[in-house]
């Protein structure tokens, strides 16, 4: 090919310019800029949404209870409602509430503290990733309240038996999140943090826990839900051996005395309680730390 017959310059494409009313007509236009009625501006609220959500399921819930017309199967929801304020009232659901957060936020703490602890071992040493393998693939299927006999042969009755269950309950799965966002932190972060000079501890907490902070948030999730399963029907089995406990044995006792209502306030405590904790706390720690930070959406 002869050199000369190629052009030194590409050729020029034509320019067209477009009105912007061929664009956005003026109504579509109008209509973006109209504002939000009082109606869409509450439905765009998280908070309201879930509460429509919560208030169809308690009338449809009302509606079954009265077609039932069986308190002793099914209470309505208002009589649950009356059964679980007398009982807020005279301070007997309080004073279960209490008996069960206090356990449960000891076992929950242990067992997030060894979560991090086996995973920082992981993530720093071969065998510590052999050593988490191996054992999350023996203990995490199995479930938390089959411990229980040996937890009451080992501990006897008490708070004891509580937090070695709890504390199962919640490390497997919290250390299997935690380690795989570890594990998927990108590796210019990595050489980043070994560049300044960090190893050990001080390049997990600087470099891993930041970037992997959704999957962390995400195992404290699971973690809590599995937690507060495992208390409840742990203290269903200590309230039919000792007689004591929280809202597990609250339920347990109502149910012998074939008192429905008061088993359903005792089981929408329970759910109350959760979606508090899950909206309140865990909500508000996504919104400061990962959200703030671009890393989820």
């Amino acid at each position: 090919m002869n050199p000369s017959s190629i052009r030194a310059d590409p050729p020029l494409r034509p320019e067209f310019e477009y009105p912007v009313s061929a664009l956005a007509p003026a109504a579509n236009a109008d209509l973006v800029r109209a504002p939000r009625s009082l109606i869409q501006q509450w439905l765009h609220h998280d908070g309201v949404r879930k509460v429509l959500i919560l208030v169809v399921l308690a009338f449809a819930w009302e509606m079954a209870g009265r077609w039932q017309d069986n308190e002793l199967l099914l209470p309505t929801f208002s009589a649950t409602m009356s059964a679980m304020w007398s009982d807020l009232a005279n301070g007997q659901l309080p004073a279960r509430m209490v008996t069960s957060l206090s356990v449960l936020l000891q076992g929950y703490v242990l067992g997030v503290m060894l979560a991090f602890f086996l995973t920082t071992f992981a993530i720093s040493t071969r065998l510590g990733r052999d050593v988490l393998s191996t054992l999350t693939s023996m203990f995490n299927p199995l479930p938390a309240i089959a411990l229980l006999p040996l937890a009451l042969m080992w501990f006897g009755l008490g708070t004891a038996s509580l937090l070695f269950v709890l504390v199962h309950s919640v490390m497997w799965p919290l250390a299997l999140n935690t380690f795989s966002g570890f594990q998927s932190v990108p590796q210019t972060l990595r050489m980043a943090g070994q560049n300044y000079g960090l190893r050990g501890l001080p390049f997990v907490w600087a470099i891993l826990i930041p970037a992997a902070l959704p999957s962390i948030v995400s195992g404290l999730k699971v973690g809590w839900a599995f937690a507060w399963r495992t208390l409840i029907a742990a203290e269903m089995v200590f309230g039919a051996s000792s007689g004591q406990g929280g809202l597990g044995w609250y339920i347990f006792q109502h149910r012998n005395e074939l008192e429905t209502a008061q088993v359903f306030a005792g089981l929408v405590m329970v759910v109350l309680l959760g979606l508090l904790v899950e909206n309140l706390v865990f909500r508000t720690v996504e919104r400061l730390t990962v959200r703030r930070w671009g890393t989820q959406q």
